[in-house]
This record gives C-alpha cells, sequence and structure tokens, in this order.
C-alpha cells in the first residue's frame, strides 16, 4: 500500500501555492492523499510565522497533531514545513521535538523524500515518550524531547533560492474555478517590521513565457480567474535581464521610476505580464495582489484601464498615512505620494475597487498620529479595508523600537478604526443596490454564510437548503472580501449578470438577469 498523506496548510496564498506544489510532488511520487486525519501515515503542517499570532496558530496546530497521534496514532510521522521551519532552522530540534522531520520553502519538491524518512524514523521509534510541556507556543523549554539521535531531522537552507515553474505538478487545493499564480518569490523591501525577507530570501521573478504557459494550463483545467500573487507583484520582472548601473535596490518611487525608464522597452514587467495574459483566449479574469505603492507607473495603471480581463482591483496594502509613521515604517512613500497615486488610479481606471490594510499600534504612533489615520479612512473611502495590530516580531528593526504600545491600547484602536471602516462600507455597499455587475458563482451559501453577512434569507422565500448560493463581483477577492448572495441552484465557476437588490455592512444580495 502507498503511504498517506494529509496536509494543513496555514497563512497566505503563497504559503498555500508551496502547499499544492509538495502534494503534487507526493502524487506524482506515488503517495496517497486524504484528508482524513486517521488515517494518514504523515501529516505536513504547513506553516505560517509572519507575525506573532500566526506562529502561535500554526506551533499550536503542530501540537494539536502530536496529541492525536500520541493518543492512537503512535506509527504516524508529522512533517512541519514552511515560514516556521525557515525562520527557526537553527532552533528546531529543541523547540519541537513532538516533529518527526522539518522541511524549509526550497525543500518543497523534496517532500516525497523527506515524508518517507520522517515516516520511516517514526516506525523505528513508535515508543518515544512525548515531551513534557508546561505550556504551549515556540518559546517552550528545550530539550524535551530526549536524546538528540531520536529528535526530528531537519532540511533547511539557509538562504531561499527555489522559484516553481509551469511543469512544476500542482495538487490544487482552491476551488476548481479559481487559482493562485505564483508570479515571484522572495522580497527586496527594507519594511522596518516585517521578517518576510529573512524568511522567504531576495526577490525572484519566474520567466514571462514560464508564467504564462502555466497561466494557460490553468484555463484548460476549467479556472475561470487568475490570481496574480507575490510578495510585491509589481516588483515583477525588474530582477530579470541586465538591470540598469547605479540604480541599487529600487524600493523608493524615484528609484523605481529610474530604474524602470532605463530599461529596454520590452523588457519584462507587470503590465507587459498582464497584457499577455489577457490575450488568452476564453472568459476569465486576471486579479492581481499585493501590489506595492511605491512601484505604480503610468503604464501599469493604463494597463489596468486597457485591459477587459484584468479586474478593475487594486490591493495597495498602506499600512499608514502619518509621515512619522511611514519613515519609521521604511515604507518608502509619502503620504503626498500615497494621496496622489490613489487619485491617478481612481480617475484613469473607471469603476475601480481600491484595497488596503493598515496597521495600529506601530512603536512610537501617538492618539493624534492615530486620529490622523481614522480620519484618513474616512475620507479616502477604501471599498476594501483590512486593520491588523502591530505584532512585535524578533529580528526585525522595528521590534527594537522604544515606545512600544501596550496590547489594551492596540486592541483599541484596531475596533475604532474598523467602526470607521464600517460605516464607509456600508454606504458603499447602499450604494450599490441597483447596479447591475457580472459576478462568478462560488457554490451553494450555508446557513453559517448567510449569519455572518447580516442578510437574513428573507421569510424563508428561497432560504431552504441549496437555494442559494454565493458569488464575487470584481471587487472581491478569494476569501478576503464580500460576497454577493443569489437565488440558487447556479453551478460554480459559472459567469452571470446580477441586479443588486439587498446590502449589509459587507455583502451584498443579488437577483440573476438574462
Amino acid at each position: 500500500m502507498p503511504l498517506r498523506v494529509g496536509m494543513v496548510s496555514l497563512g497566505c496564498a503563497k504559503n498555500l501555492v508551496d502547499a499544492e506544489i509538495m502534494l503534487g510532488a507526493l502524487a506524482g511520487d506515488g503517495l496517497d492523499i486524504t484528508s482524513d486525519p486517521a488515517t494518514a501515515d504523515a501529516i505536513i503542517v504547513n506553516t505560517c510565522s509572519f507575525i506573532d499570532a500566526a506562529q502561535e496558530e500554526s506551533v499550536d496546530a503542530i501540537l494539536e497533531q502530536a496529541a492525536l497521534r500520541d493518543a492512537s496514532l503512535r506509527n504516524q510521522a508529522i512533517v512541519v514545513s514552511g515560514c516556521l521551519s525557515q525562520r527557526y532552522r537553527d532552533e528546531l530540534r529543541d523547540l519541537l521535538p513532538e516533529v518527526d522531520a522539518f522541511m524549509g520553502v526550497d525543500q518543497v519538491r523534496e517532500a516525497p523524500a523527506i515524508v518517507r524518512e520522517a515516516v520511516r524514523r517514526r516506525r523505528e521509534q513508535p515508543d518515544r515518550p512525548p515531551p513534557r510541556r508546561t505550556r504551549t507556543g515556540i518559546r517552550s523549554a528545550a530539550g524535551a524531547g530526549g536524546p538528540a539521535s531520536a529528535g526530528p531531522a531537519v532540511t533547511v537552507s539557509r538562504r531561499p533560492s527555489y522559484i516553481p515553474d509551469y511543469t512544476t505538478p500542482r495538487f490544487r487545493l482552491t476551488p476548481p474555478h479559481y487559482a493562485y499564480l505564483k508570479i515571484a518569490e522572495g522580497c527586496n523591501h527594507p519594511c522596518s517590521f516585517c521578517i518576510i525577507p529573512r524568511m522567504r530570501g531576495s526577490h525572484r521573478s519566474r520567466p514571462e513565457d514560464d508564467v504564462v504557459e502555466e497561466a494557460r494550463r490553468l484555463l484548460d483545467e476549467g479556472v475561470r480567474e487568475l490570481n496574480l500573487i507575490s510578495q510585491d507583484t509589481t516588483y515583477y520582472g525588474l530582477d530579470l535581464g541586465v538591470r540598469p548601473a547605479g540604480t541599487g535596490n529600487p524600493s523608493s518611487p524615484a528609484r523605481f521610476a529610474a530604474a524602470s525608464g532605463a530599461r529596454p522597452a520590452d523588457a519584462p514587467n507587470l503590465a507587459r505580464l498582464l497584457r499577455r495574459l489577457n490575450r488568452l483566449p476564453g472568459e476569465f479574469w486576471i486579479r492581481v495582489l499585493y501590489t506595492h505603492p511605491a512601484h505604480w507607473t503610468d503604464e501599469l495603471i493604463g494597463t489596468f484601464a486597457a485591459c477587459d480581463k484584468v479586474v478593475r482591483y487594486v490591493d495597495l496594502p498602506l499600512q499608514h498615512i502619518d509621515e512619522v509613521m511611514l519613515q519609521r515604517m521604511r515604507r518608502e512613500t509619502s503620504r503626498a505620494h500615497v494621496e496622489t497615486l490613489i487619485g491617478r488610479l481612481r480617475e484613469q481606471i473607471p469603476g475601480l475597487a481600491l484595497r488596503t490594510t493598515f496597521i495600529v499600534g506601530f512603536p512610537g504612533e501617538t492618539e493624534g498620529q492615530f486620529a490622523g489615520l481614522v480620519d484618513f479612512i474616512r475620507a479616502a473611502r477604501f471599498e476594501r479595508l483590512g486593520v491588523f495590530p502591530y505584532s512585535r516580531e524578533v529580528g526585525t528593526v522595528a521590534g527594537r523600537m522604544q515606545a512600544q504600545v501596550s496590547d489594551q491600547e492596540k486592541a483599541r484602536r484596531l475596533e475604532a478604526a474598523m467602526l470607521a471602516q464600517r460605516e464607509v462600507a456600508r454606504s458603499i455597499t447602499d450604494a450599490s443596490v441597483g447596479r447591475s455587475v457580472r459576478v462568478l458563482v462560488e457554490g451553494p451559501a450555508t446557513p453559517a454564510d448567510w449569519l455572518r453577512s447580516g442578510l437574513s434569507p428573507g421569510g424563508g422565500k428561497g432560504a431552504e437548503a441549496g437555494s442559494r448560493v454565493v458569488a464575487r463581483q470584481p471587487a472581491d477577492a478569494p476569501d478576503i472580501d464580500g460576497r454577493v448572495f443569489l437565488r440558487g441552484p447556479l453551478e460554480a465557476g459559472r459567469f452571470v449578470d446580477v441586479r443588486l437588490v439587498r446590502s449589509a455592512d459587507y455583502d451584498l444580495e443579488g437577483e440573476v438577469v438574462a
């Protein structure tokens, strides 16, 4: 019987693609993929370590799997992959002795060999006693797992360099009608709060032809929405070919514009890639996620406006608007640059939906600076917005800063910022009622979907199980934005035209039109 492997994947869409590559490699090497942990010979926990909360979630998931294994599945191996492995490469043996093997982000294609070895080691030591812990978390007591010879194996590159290509097998975990397409890996930005460059390495773009070929294959498989992702999609292509001398690391708007302008007209960049993808046959959407405000060019704005398959949706994480905070965050942008860019985007891309994220409680953020951010949220009227409390991360510049804000104050500011955005969002959804829009059907709506939406099914009319579906309009990215509820049943992956008839804070209800 082939080995059976289960997967728990945490974190962002970029991490999800890594999970899909691991599962594709496992299936291609003759291992079975299972969604039932009780039948698995090995479980891979693909972890996130971007902020402390994600890190603790990853550790809790690992310890939960270990507890299940120790209770009834003594031969089951646990393999930990992803950012947690990468970040704590040198400490893993002591920190998490429950694990049989660790692998880094460079080793996703090596998953079959690592899993087989982990299973072999586990079967040789099925009665290894579990460590004694007084609390959970990555900072738990070291050395609890017994002799080093019985501890986990660690296969983690110190500086990641891997990037997939179109021949890389993937076992997709998204619904059949949409997929994430990773166009680059790593990051060159100096943001003071972020650990990603240390975990993921320097920015490295995939060749343009390679991305287009993978997109073509995904469309042939029935995908109707391509979600382009990387740590910074607007940086795409700048590392391909010869970089003009004297540009250094072009992270600021001026340096990026100079470096882009000095390249040949046919040099790869995001705008050129989008135009090529837009020419592929068929009806589908192209959505671009994770753009940086320092790297928008006139060419890119014009491409968004001209390409009919590129949805009018700009994901533009700003993190703050106060000048001092932007400098302390090392965001390489000013308030004036951000406000000018937003004006250009809204003016030149008709029907644009603009999404951003902000960090509250960054070290040194005063009450006045926070109040200015809330005022900006109300004035800018972002169609989509998320707010996160600052997470103090070891190894970052911001983690060493003075004037750290208390957790209680960060929570208060988070609530206040989201209340301001809720007012904006409600007015935007209210104004949408009566409009016609094309949507992509996701699938049946569950009672929990209705409960979260704030839209009651309405007196039982059409509310019976299976008679309502969830869809997304161009302004809604998968998993993070609002949804449109429709009378069903309608097939998932189908485009339909609807008239919006009812609104809640973030979601809408629509009626299908001929």
